[in-house]
């Protein structure tokens, strides 16, 4: 099933797909002034929509009326320039609650996040995400990944679903998703939509491309959206140079840093939002702050980053 308006919004031209981080104050509080900001910077950086508390956006540790103000405030910010899209998850009576607080709050679709913990069957995650879909008007993005990983007949059971629009991969199986592109192709034609989920999606992009899968996440988005854009354009105009180049100088330490810390996808990105200059607070537990080595290696890796741009603008 197909929901054209988002769908062409999704994949029109433009700039990377934002997943912003959830600002907290020194009390750790929700920031709401400065997600706000966050946000609205990311969208006049060239944003093709925001994802709104999900992954990056510390989903796991808000509360559901923290929830519902970031969502909102998402939608003002962006006043319709682009798409926002909320999680759900949980089990499925949460996610069912959670994606009606986001339809409330103005969201323009979902991304279904795994089930909370348990290791279902096939059967038991296709009703859960028939109910979530049906919970709600909005379109819904289905996240592959740790407890939720689909058969290809499965991806064609939720591409025939009422509500269900695309699948996120966050498990990095080619093989398993090349049979999923090719299993929905053929039994159900249409623009079912596919993405590239995994952290540091960059990182693989180019290998989801030669399936089909242009879309993808960008964490890096949110605290270098110079670096994310000038990637995501040498894809789009096939500059394979600049993308070898920014992939070899940049993204490839920042993975491997990210690869020293538990939680670090989230908690790295944290900081380097702070490092450029957003004080965007402290991630919540159970998740923990990068130690200061690894601060220092961040911003030297930034700095690496940019310094490539820098580069390629005197050739």
């Amino acid at each position: 099933m197909t929901s054209a308006p988002l769908a062409a919004r999704l994949t029109a031209p433009g700039g990377p797909l934002f997943f912003p981080v959830t600002a907290y104050g020194p009390g750790g509080e929700v920031d709401l002034d400065v997600f706000r900001t966050h946000v609205r910077r990311g969208v006049e950086a060239g944003a093709s929509a925001v994802f709104a508390c999900c992954g990056t956006g510390e989903f796991h540790a808000l509360t559901p009326e923290e929830f519902q103000a970031c969502v909102r405030a998402a939608v003002e910010e962006t006043a319709g320039r682009v798409p926002v899209l909320a999680g759900a998850g949980y089990g499925t009576a949460l996610a069912v609650r959670w994606a009606r607080l986001a339809e409330e709050a103005g969201a323009d679709g979902l991304l279904a996040m795994p089930p909370y913990l348990v290791v279902a069957g096939q059967e038991g995650l296709l009703r859960h995400y028939r109910e979530v879909a049906a919970a709600t008007s909005l379109p819904v993005i289905v996240y592959q990944r740790d407890n939720a990983v689909f058969t290809p007949g499965s991806v064609v059971e939720l591409a025939r679903t009422e509500g269900i629009v695309g699948l996120k991969d966050g498990l990095g199986d080619l093989d398993l998703m090349q049979r999923v592109v090719s299993a929905v192709r053929t039994e159900v034609p249409g623009d079912f939509l596919y993405f590239n989920g995994l952290p540091t999606a960059e990182q693989t992009q180019l290998a989801y491309r030669a399936l089909g899968v242009t879309l993808y996440s960008s964490a890096v988005f949110c605290f270098a959206p110079e670096i994310a854009l000038a990637f995501h354009r040498a894809l789009g105009s096939g500059d394979e140079a600049l993308a070898h180049r920014l992939l070899d100088g940049f993204y490839r330490p920042f993975v491997e840093l990210r690869a020293q810390g538990r939680g670090y996808a989230v908690a790295l990105v944290k900081a380097g939002v702070r490092l450029r200059g957003l004080d965007v607070g402290e991630v919540r537990p159970p998740l923990q702050e990068p130690a200061e080595d690894h601060l220092k290696q961040l911003a030297e890796v930034i700095e690496r980053g940019y310094a490539l741009l820098d580069g390629e603008e005197t050739r």
